[in-house]
């Protein structure tokens, strides 16, 4: 028989659908169902490399590891990377096919649900459930003519949908009236039932307005999810630049440029007790820092200007000046050569945007994406195990010191007073013996790190135990 779908949507971005998708397959998984997880379209900036050598959204990299599967380019066909505030490339299956504006992209939908269609036919015959998350919200009028990523599909593949909803941001009820109410009659038929996501406090203060909702609605709410703190799992794509105050042994600096991609890569530091992880965003004053590091980026040489303009080329300066490290990961690696040319337009206009001039290094951005998972270790002793996403080759006498000893050959550079490094690995910090080896170059010894995994894995078992307290698996459609 062919698998079961079931679609989650949210009434607003980051009401919870990815971590209810996650959740979920996790615990189908642990009951032995194949479930596997899927979304039809993704807009985001962190992404993994799968095992059939595509691209796929970081959240469904993670889902597919709650579902205990192999991640592949079927989980996520069609994926938008934002470069600029009306363009993005466009990935189908994997591979960029484009850079297009929202209008092009308008007219492209037909060959998106084609491709997404197509995926999601070949996740049916494999599995014996499939778990789809929405975009956005399905009630984006704007949004509604042509739309492959919530009710579109839905209506596309005939399944049941789930709406979940955030109470901590106030308005739940509404939310969830008003999602409904915005749909059109067929839409407002396949919602099955509702699931209240981060809710805090006595559940017996909540259940009058519970009751009155299943009475207006006629629809279930098959589960009220609780304020779960402290959860290590992969961000989509929002950055959180809140920092809470704490003494550490190391701090770490990232500025928030405004095409900052895959920043991912820190949140092994941001749980690491030893250390204090910083994201700077616009308008904020960064204070002293042992480490700054260069994020990667959708629009390398955009982001290089925001940096001149921001007054962080003279404070890396300074930095150094007094003794502290510089790490360029990805785009952010780029950086800190002479130049980066995109002659032939990749990420932006065509050009050549002056490098912060930290090595002896140029790079020139091509149509080839480079798309690898890959292990090694760092210089100086650690394994390594990460993947590279980046278009554009690097040349320069600085490539003679090698930053990485990978399988596949030395990869970024080490400056030659050691205080500058730069590396195309992602995934840099998420082994435990690689996030010690480069803490200790940043100038903090025995930094006792974690594996990122083991992290990632505890959170999804206690997530999956709070999805199987709060949810009747066997009530879902």
């Amino acid at each position: 028989m062919p698998a079961r779908t079931l679609m989650i949507q949210g009434t607003t971005s980051d009401a919870g659908k990815s971590t209810l998708v996650a959740g979920l397959c996790r615990a189908l998984a642990r009951r032995g169902v194949a479930v596997a997880p899927f979304k039809p379209q993704n807009m985001a900036l962190n992404s993994a490399v799968t095992v059939d050598g595509g691209e796929i959204g970081r959240s469904q990299y993670l889902q597919a590891q709650a579902a205990r599967v192999v991640a592949t380019t079927d989980l996520n066909p069609v994926l938008l990377k934002p470069s600029s505030d009306i363009g993005a490339q466009v990935i189908v299956h994997g591979h960029a096919v484009a850079a297009m504006n929202a209008g092009d992209y308008h007219h492209y939908k037909t060959q998106a649900l084609a491709a997404v269609l197509e995926s999601h036919a070949r996740l049916v015959a494999g599995y014996e459930r499939v778990l789809v998350e929405g975009a956005g919200s399905p009630a984006e009028i704007n949004l509604r003519e042509g739309d492959i990523a919530n009710m579109g599909f839905a209506e596309a593949a005939d399944c049941p949908v789930v709406l979940v909803a955030d109470i901590d941001k106030g308005g739940v009820f509404a939310q969830l009236v008003g999602t409904l109410a915005l749909l059109s009659e067929t839409e407002a038929a396949r919602v099955a039932g509702f699931v209240i996501n981060r809710f805090r406090g006595d559940i017996a203060l909540l259940q009058p307005g519970l009751d009155w909702l299943e009475a207006y609605t006629g629809k279930p709410v098959l589960g009220v999810l609780p304020y779960l703190t402290g959860l290590h799992l992969d961000a989509e794509d929002a950055i959180a630049t809140g920092q809470a105050a704490r003494e550490a042994a190391l701090v770490v600096q990232v500025p928030v440029t405004p095409r900052i991609s895959n920043h991912t890569d820190f949140d092994a530091l941001r749980a690491h007790d030893k250390v204090d992880l910083q994201f700077v965003g616009p308008g904020m004053t960064p204070g002293p820092a042992d480490l700054i590091v260069l994020a990667g980026s959708k629009n390398t040489r955009a982001d290089c200007d925001w940096l001149r303009e921001a007054g962080w080329v003279a404070r890396i300066k300074r930095h150094l000046r007094y003794g502290g490290k510089v790490l360029g990961i990805c785009g952010g690696y780029q950086m800190l050569g002479q130049t980066v040319a995109d002659p032939d337009g990749i990420e932006d206009t065509p050009g050549t945007t002056a490098g912060l001039a930290l090595f002896d290094l140029s790079t020139r951005l091509d149509a080839t994406k480079h798309l690898q998972n890959v292990t090694g270790e760092v210089a100086t002793g650690g394994a390594v195990a990460g993947y590279r996403i980046h278009c554009g080759v690097t040349t320069g006498v600085d490539l003679g010191r090698p930053f990485l000893n990978l399988a596949d050959g030395p990869d970024g550079a080490i400056s030659a007073d050691g205080q500058v490094a730069g590396t195309y690995l992602h995934g840099l910090f998420d082994t435990g013996s690689g996030c010690d080896a480069v803490l200790a170059w940043a100038g903090l010894a025995d930094a006792g790190s974690l594996d990122q995994d083991t992290r990632r894995e505890a959170s999804l078992e206690r997530l999956a135990d709070a999805v199987e307290a709060a949810i009747d698996l066997a009530a879902l459609p």
